[in-house]
Order: structure tokens, then C-alpha cells, then sequence
């Protein structure tokens, strides 16, 4: 008995109070709450607008706005700092961060801190929207992140992660920053169900950063796309990467990554769906390369990477390669390009299949030929190089290709 009173005792202590924050409340300002506030204390914060910035929050403590008040900055700096554990943000509407060419300023910052949860919070108006620096074991869910950004130089990056570990960023929609959502020297992150599109440059984008896993987000429309380097481990699932054009754009750019797994994604209408460089042991498999430019682009300097039961449709190039080696395995994948038999009717074409024309080819070393794409001329160099591999990698073949769409 004594020790379920000890319990609920301190139970009760943790919980705290709520102090009340509004124009005709004894506690008008953010900051004054912040101040006044004991460790677990909650600040509800009721409607109307707060022109508050440098926030700092340095105990633990729940900031919840009711009906989404407006904390605006002002453009005079940062506007929420934290840096204490066990800290929530939920329900504020925050507007004009500051912009500097000299740091970072940023919506909410969290510095060094751990257990923490921003939630249900809507920022326009920003340079950096949310931004985890050495912070770990917390949670981004549920955001709404709206920039106005014009050029790479002088906008921020909505969600950034630098030197944070163990996440989890869910269900937030970004839109109209420089990069989306960026991670770098963040391991054991895991990102789900975000939007994020119209960007500057990325909607996603990973810097050594290993062991993480991103699923079910949709990257439209930015500048190119999603770029992965200089990682390890990474498990990319069930995405959508889809109409991320420009001439240097792609739906994914993978540099120096090893031992990935890219499973169920899905790339669609973009100049390249995948571009991949310096990579090697990555299992690509039941992906859907959908009315790309390039589905897949090889720069050389890739490994053991295996493809498999992938769906490669309508793209003006499958597979582009601008070397003659490949230690690459491509194995029963569905290619709308393939005119193939299948008499024995077990699934599996009777002839391979080589994905890499020799227009693909031409196209790596002379840009400009790309205007004769649809030419005869075209057609037939293919064919010759198909029936005699010349410039293109031998052994470079799908030897087992399906007739129908892998499921």
C-alpha cells in the first residue's frame, strides 16, 4: 500500500500544473510562462497572436496552444530554443522566423536534448523550420511546414537533423524549402508518411547517415528529387518519388552507399528515376520504374547490386550504363520493352533481355543526340547492338524476364 501511494504521488508531481497563457490572463507572454513554470508544468497558451521571439525552454515542460495561437517572431531571430529533456510542443501556429547569413535561425531548435515530441505544429514564414541538433529520442509528427523559399542561398531546410539519433519523423507535409527534410551524422532514424514537395533542391536528403529507414513518403515536384550519400544500411520502402524534372533532376540520387535495401517504391515521370554512383551491394526489388526519361542510371562504380521482380514501364530508357563492365545481377524483371516468347507458358521469357540500348550510350557521350529519339535511324543501331554487343556490357541481361508484371 505504502508503495502504490509513493507511486501515485509522484505520479501526480510529474503530471504538474497548467498555467494559463492570454492577453487578459495574469501571464501574457510565452516567455513569462516559461519562466514562472516548475519541471512538468504545462503552458496552455489560448488563442490570438504572441509576438514573441528567443524563447528559451530549459526545464521540462508542455507548451500546448489552443485553437493554434500565433507566436510571430517578427524576422528578429530564432523563436523557440530547447534545451532540456522531456519537453512537448503541440498546437502552435508559428510565423516570421529571422533570416541570417550567419546562423541558422530556426522555428523550434532542439540542442542537446532528449525525449522530446513537437506535434501539431503549423510554421510559415521560416529560414530553418525545425531543426534537432544533438538531440535524441524524440518525435516530428504531424507538422505542417510551409516556406517561401526562392534561391538555395538564403532559405533553410525544413526538417534538420545534424548529429541526432533514434527519431522518428511522421506524417509532417513540407513544402517550398531548400531541402525538405535532412539528416546528416543522424543514424537509427526512421521517416514515414511525410510529404514532402515543391521543394528547392531535395525532399530528402541523407549526409553519413546509417541505419536508417524511410517509408511511404511522397517526394513530388523538387528539384531533384532525393539524394542518399555516403551511408550504410539504408532501408528505403514503399515510396513515391514522382515528377521531379530539370536536367540535372532525378527521383533518387544514391553516392557512395552500401548495403541498402530499396524495396516497393515507386518511380514515376521523373528526368531519372534512379541515379546511382559509387554504390554497391543494394537490393532493389518490386520497385516500379513508371514513364521515366532514365529508370535507371549508372555512372559507373557499382557492385553486386542485385535487381529483381522490378517493373520497368514505358520508360524512354531502362537501364543506362557508361561502362562495358557490370557486376550488376538483373533477374526476372517485367520489361514493357520486351518482345520476347514464351512457348514452354512458365511465366519466363524464352529469350534475355538487354536493357541497354546503344542510343543510351550515344546520349551519355553526346547530349544533343537526345533529339533523334524516336528516329528509324535509332531503331536500327539499337537492334544491331542488341543482336552484337559492341559498346554496351556483354553480360549486362535479364535472363529470366517475366511476361506479365511482377505483383
Amino acid at each position: 500500500m505504502f508503495y502504490l501511494f509513493t507511486f501515485l504521488f509522484f505520479s501526480n508531481l510529474l503530471r504538474g500544473n497548467t498555467i494559463t497563457v492570454c492577453a487578459n490572463c495574469e501571464v501574457k507572454t510565452i516567455s513569462e510562462g516559461v519562466n514562472i513554470a516548475v519541471e512538468f508544468d504545462t503552458l496552455l497558451i489560448k488563442k490570438g497572436t504572441y509576438k514573441e521571439y528567443n524563447i528559451l525552454i530549459d526545464k521540462p515542460l508542455t507548451i500546448k496552444g489552443d485553437s493554434y495561437p500565433i507566436v510571430d517572431g517578427e524576422e528578429k531571430g530564432e523563436i523557440i530554443r530547447i534545451v532540456s529533456d522531456n519537453v512537448t510542443i503541440d498546437g502552435l501556429f508559428i510565423i516570421n522566423v529571422g533570416t541570417s547569413y550567419t546562423s541558422d535561425y530556426a522555428a523550434i531548435r532542439v540542442v542537446k536534448s532528449e525525449n522530446f515530441t513537437i506535434k501539431n505544429v503549423v510554421l510559415e514564414k521560416l529560414f530553418f523550420g525545425i531543426y534537432l541538433e544533438k538531440s535524441n529520442n524524440g518525435r516530428v509528427y504531424h507538422n505542417k511546414i510551409i516556406g517561401d523559399a526562392i534561391d538555395e542561398y538564403n532559405s533553410g531546410n525544413g526538417i534538420q537533423l545534424w548529429y541526432s539519433k533514434n527519431v522518428v519523423v511522421e506524417k509532417n507535409i513540407v513544402q517550398h524549402v531548400r531541402d525538405g527534410i535532412y539528416l546528416e551524422f543522424s543514424d537509427n532514424i526512421t521517416i514515414k508518411d511525410n510529404t514532402s514537395t515543391d521543394n528547392l533542391r531535395y525532399g530528402l536528403h541523407f549526409m553519413f547517415s546509417n541505419d536508417d529507414v524511410y517509408t511511404n513518403n511522397l517526394f513530388e515536384n523538387n528539384g531533384a528529387g532525393v539524394a542518399v550519400m555516403f551511408s550504410k544500411r539504408i532501408k528505403m520502402v514503399n515510396n513515391t518519388f514522382r515528377k521531379n524534372w530539370g536536367t540535372a533532376a532525378f527521383g533518387m540520387l544514391l553516392k557512395e552507399i552500401n548495403d541498402a535495401e530499396i524495396v516497393g517504391n515507386t518511380f514515376e515521370e521523373n528526368t531519372i528515376g534512379v541515379n546511382i554512383e559509387g554504390s554497391n551491394r543494394i537490393v532493389y526489388e518490386k520497385n516500379n520504374f513508371i514513364k521515366n526519361g532514365w529508370a535507371i542510371k549508372v555512372l559507373g562504380a557499382c557492385y553486386a547490386n542485385t535487381f529483381s521482380r522490378n517493373n520497368f514501364l514505358h520508360n524512354s530508357f531502362d537501364i543506362s550504363y557508361n561502362s562495358k563492365l557490370n557486376d550488376n545481377v538483373f533477374n526476372q524483371n517485367y520489361w514493357s520493352a520486351y518482345t520476347g516468347y514464351d512457348l514452354d507458358k512458365n511465366g519466363i521469357g524464352d529469350v534475355p533481355y538487354r536493357p541497354v540500348k546503344l542510343f543510351s550510350y550515344i546520349v551519355n557521350k553526346t547530349p544533343e543526340t537526345i533529339v533523334l529519339l524516336r528516329s528509324l535511324f535509332m531503331d536500327i543501331i539499337d537492334f544491331s547492338e542488341k543482336v552484337s554487343p559492341v559498346f554496351t556490357p556483354d553480360n549486362l541481361l535479364d535472363a529470366n524476364p517475366l511476361m506479365k508484371k511482377a505483383l
